[in-house]
């Protein structure tokens, strides 16, 4: 079964930063641009657009040409676009904050696409409650999303990591780790999460529903080149809501969009649907508009700059969360407003809501 690894480690961080400044993508005028994505269920519609002639449907409307690339290395991907080879990449808003915004590559969020309502999941073997998870090792990909998760969990019994022991454990391996006796904790994701709990030993005690809004996954791109190119932000918004509108309809289009999303991240069309379910996606532009504009969002950024700040994942000597500004929509900054390199927007997915792409 095909995975991606929703992971910030510490190697990568150092590339992104090694990589940054020096080489980030060259703002200008242009007409050809690139987009790297990675394997999951809310960015399949990229790959889905690229083979189905949406991609080359709205960048012919603009006079571009986009060329969209699938990575099976999520941390690879963001690499690449943080060292310039790629104009925008598919990421969550924790990793855009970690790699290459700490990178030194300035990031602007153009497309709000889903947040986990379900996919992400703290799994006990043989226990039903979150507090039984206290004194054991708990097996997840570290500083990835599922370690946020499992923070975000033990602080909702006022726990803290003190309590765990957290175990690195590749995604890749997650499954066989968890078939083992030594194993009895495991946070991680869809697909990894329906397969686990196929085992009568695995149980539930925590997703991300329960903190929903704050693992969200974007379509970010280079800030300067999205200024200097407005109508790639433009092509980009229309190729998301043609492609999700169709995933969503209960059409026999829709069920084949489907179909084919669910074979190409190595699944079926009921297991496709399924991490659907567990995920709150943003067909509508004015439904996403109304989340990004939302005061939940600095909320959820202050959760998960301070998370990356105590992992020591803001930098080398970052003296404290606020070293990297992370702009809103509305222009306020929380952090650095001297050293913004995050923002989001709201100004793409508007012109998709008023019909005036």
């Amino acid at each position: 079964m095909q995975t991606f690894s929703k992971i910030v480690s510490t190697t990568a961080l150092a590339v992104s930063l090694m990589l940054g400044i020096a080489s980030v993508a060259k703002a200008e005028q242009k007409t050809e641009f690139k987009v790297a994505w990675s394997i999951y269920v809310g960015w399949m519609p990229w790959g889905y657009a690229a083979d189905h002639g949406i991609v080359k449907k709205w960048a012919d409307k603009y006079g571009i040409k986009i060329d969209v690339t699938q990575f099976n290395d999520y941390v690879e991907s963001m690499n690449q676009y943080t060292a310039g080879t790629f104009d925008a990449v598919t990421l969550t808003n924790m990793d855009g904050l970690s790699i290459p915004a700490a990178g030194g590559v300035d990031t602007t969020a153009v497309i709000v696409g889903d947040f986990s309502n379900g996919n992400d999941a703290v799994i006990l073997k043989d226990k039903t409650s979150l507090a039984d998870i206290k004194g054991q090792n708990v097996n997840l990909v570290q500083f990835s999303v599922s370690h946020y998760l499992l923070a975000r969990a033990l602080d909702s019994i006022k726990l803290t990591e003190r309590v765990v022991k957290v175990v690195n454990t590749s995604d890749a391996d997650m499954v066989a780790a968890y078939k083992t006796p030594d194993v009895t904790a495991v946070v991680t994701w869809n697909p990894l999460v329906s397969t686990i709990l196929e085992d009568p030993t695995a149980k539930k005690v925590f997703d991300s529903s329960q903190v929903p809004g704050e693992i969200i996954d974007l379509m970010a791109a280079n800030t300067n080149v999205l200024k200097d190119n407005p109508n790639f932000g433009k092509a980009l918004v229309g190729i998301w809501y043609e492609t999700a509108a169709l995933l969503r309809g209960d059409t026999t289009e829709g069920k084949a969009a489907r179909e084919a999303m669910g074979s190409a991240s190595g699944t079926d069309l009921k297991g496709f649907e399924a991490q659907l379910a567990a995920t709150k996606l943003f067909d509508k532009p004015a439904d996403a508009v109304a989340f990004t504009a939302s005061p939940n969002l600095p909320k959820t950024m202050d959760l998960v700059r301070n998370f990356l700040f105590e992992k020591g994942l803001l930098g080398n000597g970052a003296p404290s969360a606020d070293v990297i500004g992370i702009e809103m929509p509305d222009g306020k900054v929380q952090g650095d407003a001297s050293n913004v390199k995050l923002r989001f927007t709201d100004t793409y997915m508007k012109a998709a809501a008023d019909g005036s792409l």
